[in-house]
């Protein structure tokens, strides 16, 4: 019987995302996740929904009428931190709704 040694899970779970060959789908809604830790609580308090489509555009529905104004004055701000915080470029605008 073959030996083997103990892998890490992140070894692990890299290899099944490569073998899926999903990982630009896994990594756009990564970047939604994150959408917390980038923009804080303060702002994610009023978003009711997100999600990425097949383009790669985040939409973001914001509650506050003031806040979504002032958002959109640092979308690409958020995309530039969303993508860095990821590795790669997999978001390509936000939609403020």
């Amino acid at each position: 019987m073959k030996k083997t040694y103990p892998k890490l899970f992140r070894e692990i779970f890299d290899n099944v995302v490569k073998q899926t060959s999903d990982t630009d789908n896994f990594m756009r809604q990564q970047a939604s996740y994150l959408w917390t830790e980038i923009v804080g609580p303060g702002v994610n308090r009023y978003t009711s929904r997100r999600y990425v489509d097949d383009l790669g555009v985040l939409h973001v529905y914001i509650t506050s009428a003031p806040l979504k104004n002032e958002l959109s004055f640092h979308r690409t701000t958020i995309k530039e931190k969303l993508n860095s915080a990821v590795g790669k470029d997999v978001i390509s605008d936000i939609q403020l709704h």
